[in-house]
């Protein structure tokens, strides 16, 4: 990975262990000009390592690992994974570096967490970038891509089926950058999540460091507080908001277009998928400049 990595810490919030990543250097600003990171399901704050290089000279940029992901606790119960208890982490480690007022950068999970943290704390939110967050009306989930009548959502099975242990980094950055869906990320992005985003065993393996069981709560569970509910508190936004969506996403467009007619915006196409922000980095950090001014 290029440049000089992030400070870690973590905090002790509602029974569990937070961690963060804080690239700001030691100046522990507490500015207009902080952005606040929100990873996707199953990743960790420090895939947006290779983004946020390139951009320290204009933001202060802090990364939490949302419960249950990277160098946080384990969290595998799905009454825990709720997106409001993971906004009300995200505004404790901001409140632990004495963060006043911020901007939210969000990708899918992150964007529906990034959302109810705007929600529920107004008058610190900047403003707020969604990269394709995974917020639905209820009526919508029924008739699409969220409508299934037997079992688990088929991304959740997949999620369960996921290999948790490899021989080594290098085997899951060749594995994973071979085929679908993570072979579209830029290099230096892949190689930050493997990085955070696994774990040394005993024996000298890697692990996921978020539980393939985690992963399937988020994505399939219906009893979780989670895309339908976060889709309620999007009238609750009052900062400026960009809504993004990839032009080769696998997930409903309508979502997103719903999302930027809410929070008064016009939804910006990108070229690429789910994951565009981290397909081009210099796009990437273009992107983040033009939306989070």
């Amino acid at each position: 990975m290029n440049g000089t990595g992030p400070s870690g810490g973590h905090i002790e919030h509602d029974g569990l262990e937070i961690a963060y990543l804080d690239w700001r250097g030691g100046t522990g600003s507490s500015g207009a000009d902080t952005v606040v990171v929100v990873h996707p399901t199953g990743f960790c704050a420090g895939v947006f390592h290779p983004l946020v290089h390139r951009l320290t000279d204009r933001f202060d940029f802090i990364g939490v690992d949302l419960r249950g992901h990277g160098a946080s606790q384990t969290v595998t119960a799905v009454e825990d994974l709720g997106n409001d208890q993971m906004a009300l982490d995200v505004l404790a480690v901001v409140d632990h570096l004495g963060i006043s007022r911020f901007s939210l950068l969000g990708v899918s999970l992150g964007g529906a967490v990034a959302i109810e943290v705007a929600a529920t704390a107004p008058d610190r939110v900047v403003s707020i970038m969604l990269c394709e967050a995974v917020v639905i009306d209820s009526r919508v989930r029924e008739s699409s891509h969220y409508a299934y009548e037997e079992g688990e959502h088929p991304m959740a099975v997949a999620a369960r089926r996921r290999r948790q242990v490899w021989p080594d980094s290098a085997t899951v950055v060749e594995s994973y950058g071979s085929r679908p869906p993570l072979q579209v990320l830029d290099p230096e992005v892949l190689e930050a999540y493997v990085s955070w985003g696994f774990v040394d065993t005993p024996d000298g393996q890697v692990e996921l460091a978020c539980a393939p069981d985690t992963e399937a709560y988020v994505f399939g569970s219906a009893e979780r507080y989670g895309a339908t509910h976060t889709f309620e508190r999007l009238a609750d936004v009052t900062c400026p908001a960009s809504v993004l969506a990839g032009t080769d996403t696998n997930l409903e467009l309508q979502w997103f277009e719903t999302q930027a007619r809410i929070l008064d915006t016009e939804l910006v196409l990108v070229d690429g998928s789910h994951f565009f922000l981290f397909e081009d980095l210099d796009r990437g950090a273009s992107l983040i400049l033009k939306h989070l001014p």
